[in-house]
């Protein structure tokens, strides 16, 4: 009887998961434009939608029937490490991610520059969302603050990057300041459509602002560190100067730059890194878990959450703003391309997919994230299906998280 009594239900899903599922389908898979001479004509492709709503109509229609009967899946768990291990771990894997570059292709470590710079940008969101559980769709804008301060920086001041660098996290960290003041009686829904329309003025400023920004087409020539005031160049900047590799004796390679590149990534992700766990511990990171867990609850502790609020979307800001400053430095150009919705989407899916509030679990979400669609070039065109099927995946067998955040506990000896 109680099989009778679901299959009706089923039924009902999978019609309706059926429908959305060709509403989807169709404008992506099933039309096709095409050249006829002058004109550009519609050409469907009607066998690709059947089949594809087929699948999911036996998928739902199935799915609930079949799950009792499955076997559950155990899922992986990092093994438990003694606390005295922990420090000698960490700084074991520090070591091999410092000397990995001095070993590995050019192109391996230009993927790994780029997973550092995500996984700055993953940890600095993790603070607004993980932390203090405030949904913000818009910290691409903050991300775009910071590299178009270095690149206007130089472009009108002949700033370098180490003078521009504090400056790009300050100026981030003031547009985060100034965004929590209007949000600070919104929460959820709300106050997500609010931060995405923020990410969404930054980027048509940029594009608008062509006297100052450049525009559609940016700020290009940006120059990459120096180091210790020697840049790593060919030949030197300015008439009688030393580059790096005249100054210590060596042969000039363009793979210097690279790995310096990496290395710096790597040191502003563990400062970061550092920076956030420090946070955390405190008594304003216990404030943060305290509004995420209950706002109500939360005043009538005294604690004041305007200023809670204020602190977490500031301290973000900051984080995503050294970023930034570091993309622009590494790309040699900006332009508002870089900072659209698509990039706010990635970094937070990044924190999702690693465990709200988990800092190891948003690191590894950050390298798989950027590793793995280098990894399937050839896939590109289905990047974000696939993309949008390991999220969905992910939110009915893990909705933790890969590495759930795990609460902090202090034992007073007997």
């Amino acid at each position: 009887m109680r099989q009778a009594n679901r299959f009706p239900h089923a039924l009902k899903n999978a019609l309706i998961a059926t429908l959305l599922a060709a509403v989807v389908v169709l404008p992506i898979f099933t039309l096709h434009l095409e050249r006829a001479g002058v004109r550009t004509i519609i050409v469907p492709e009607w066998r690709t939608l059947l089949w594809g709503c087929l699948a999911v109509f036996v998928v739902q229609l199935l799915r609930p029937l079949l799950a009792p009967r499955l076997p559950r899946i155990a899922l992986p768990r990092l093994p438990q490490v003694a606390p005295s291990h922990r420090k000698a771990l960490i700084f074991a894997a520090l070591m091999l991610a410092a000397t990995w570059p001095f070993f590995a292709g050019r192109n391996a470590v230009d993927i790994a520059t780029l997973a550092m710079i995500y996984v700055m940008l993953g940890l600095g969101l993790n603070v607004v969302v993980g932390f203090a559980g405030l949904l913000d769709l818009g910290f691409v804008g903050f991300y775009a603050v910071g590299a178009y301060t270095y690149a206007l920086l130089f472009h009108w001041a002949g700033w370098t990057f180490w003078e521009a660098l504090p400056l790009a996290g300050a100026a981030a960290a003031l547009f985060g300041f100034v965004l929590g003041f209007p949000v600070l009686r919104l929460r959820g829904d709300y106050l997500a459509i609010v931060t995405l329309g923020f990410g969404e003025i930054i980027r048509l400023l940029l594009v608008n602002l062509t006297d100052w920004t450049g525009g559609p087409d940016g700020i290009s020539s940006i120059p990459k560190p120096s180091v210790l005031g020697l840049p790593m160049t060919r030949s030197p900047v300015t008439e009688g100067g030393t580059t790096f590799h005249q100054f210590f004796g060596l042969e000039f390679n363009s793979m210097h730059m690279v790995i310096f590149l990496y290395l710096m990534a790597l040191l502003l992700a563990v400062v970061t890194l550092f920076i956030s766990n420090r946070l955390i511990r405190m008594p304003i990171g216990r404030a943060w878990e305290a509004l995420r867990e209950d706002e109500i609850a939360c005043r009538s502790l005294g604690l004041n959450p305007m200023k809670i609020k204020l602190s977490a979307f500031t301290l973000g800001a900051m984080f995503a703003g050294f970023g930034g400053a570091f993309f622009a430095a590494r790309q040699g150009i900006v332009n508002p391309e870089s900072f659209t919705f698509i990039e706010s989407a990635l970094i937070l899916a990044i924190v999702v997919l690693g465990g709200m509030g988990s800092q190891l679990g948003v690191i590894i979400a950050a390298i798989i994230l950027t590793v793995l669609p280098e990894l399937a070039r050839e896939f590109s065109e289905y990047r974000m299906l696939i993309f949008g099927l390991v999220m969905i995946l992910m939110m009915v067998w893990r909705p933790q998280g890969l590495l759930p955040m795990k609460r902090h506990h202090v034992e007073v000896p007997a």
